[in-house]
């Protein structure tokens, strides 16, 4: 059995006009022809599938695309869609329940989302050739979160999110977390990402692949477990962005007796996804190892902290625009969202540590 997993996929102002038009293998070029002989596809789609204008108050884009991309997805062979991620309230209650009809139009499953926080937390099953893989879906604090009074995504908790692999590993014979987090851009986890990945498979989990960072970052195995930390874009083709956005890994779990795992690189156009191949997949791959290498002998940790040096003037700024006389709203929700945010937070303390980082060792 071959499952394939590829991370965040956004239909955009020039690739939009393809999905719609179903042009599957202009978009995904020989990705198609993999999908087409995998056992299920499982995408994460990281916009609202909508009409609807009615944006919600946030910082960053708010991303949308038409229904019928949906058909495209359907066509192209993806089997099932994740949709815990910081989009998928983008267009509020108004724009979630229309992408889940447009999932549910074309017979495509979704998970991830509730009608509350606790709604949000039901595992997600998927039954081949006699295996059971159970699915968590959660995404950090950012805007797209369900509440215990609103419709939402399942959002991380140190403790539940915990709890619900414990659950669904007594139901499962395997077991893929799809965590929706960590700094956007870097490729590299922060210390408090490792550690709660880490834990994850101590609690039943076979697979964790973290999401959303836009970038391929590394990968280590952890008693018995996979992580991957970074899978990079699947399909999210956007212009003027820095290089690292235009690659991507494609996860291939092969399962029989036991569980392997591949990586497949990508590489990304203007409009289309394809296998990279010769010198630039060897590329791709020669810096994804080198990377993996940093994870065991410890460099990983400087190139954390040195992409959190470079972001201190974001930080600091947010910081001093809470504390001006004539702070704004905008300025203070800002705030508050970098202290809701766990990815956000993890630069927080990177930037600053305390005394008790600092003492006599």
């Amino acid at each position: 059995m071959k499952i394939l997993f590829g991370a965040d996929i956004v239909p955009t102002e020039t690739s939009e006009p393809l999905f719609i038009e179903q042009k599957t293998k202009e978009l995904f070029g020989d990705v198609a022809e993999l999908i087409k002989n995998a056992d299920r596809t499982i995408v994460n789609l990281e916009c609202a599938l909508t009409k609807s204008n009615n944006a919600i108050k946030k910082f960053g884009p708010n991303l949308k695309a038409d229904e019928k991309c949906a058909d495209a997805l359907k066509k192209l062979g993806v089997t099932d869609v994740a949709l815990s991620n910081n989009h998928t309230f983008d267009f509020g209650i108004e724009g979630l329940k229309d992408t889940t009809d447009a999932l549910e139009r074309v017979g495509l499953p979704y998970m991830g989302i509730g009608e509350n926080d606790q709604a949000s937390r039901k595992p997600y099953f998927i039954e081949q050739e006699g295996k059971r893989i159970g699915i968590v879906n959660v995404c950090e604090h950012e805007f797209s979160y369900a509440l215990p009074d609103r419709i939402g995504a399942n959002p991380f908790d140190p403790f539940l999110t915990m709890q619900d692999i414990r659950e669904v590993r007594k139901e499962s014979d395997y077991v893929v977390v799809i965590y929706h987090g960590g700094k956007e851009h870097v490729r590299y986890p922060s210390p408090r990402l490792r550690n709660l990945c880490r834990e994850m498979v101590l609690c039943g989990a076979d697979v964790v692949l973290t999401q959303h960072s836009h970038c391929i970052g590394c990968y280590e195995e952890y008693e018995g477990g996979h992580i991957l930390y970074g899978q990079g874009n699947f399909h999210f083709t956007k212009a003027n962005m820095a290089d690292t956005w235009y690659t991507g890994l494609l996860v291939e779990l092969d399962i029989t007796d036991k569980l392997a795992i591949n990586f497949i690189p990508l590489v990304f156009g203007d409009t289309t996804i394809d296998v990279a191949k010769g010198e630039k997949a060897e590329e791709i791959m020669t810096a994804f190892k080198a990377r993996n290498e940093e994870l065991k002998n410890g460099q990983w940790q400087k190139g954390w902290h040195e992409f959190c040096e470079r972001m201190r003037g974001t930080y600091d700024g947010v910081l001093r625009g809470l504390c001006e006389a004539d702070t704004t709203e905008t300025k203070q929700q800002l705030f508050a969202h970098f202290l809701d945010c766990e990815a956000h937070t993890d630069v927080w303390r990177e930037l600053n540590p305390t005394y008790n980082m600092t003492n006599e060792k």
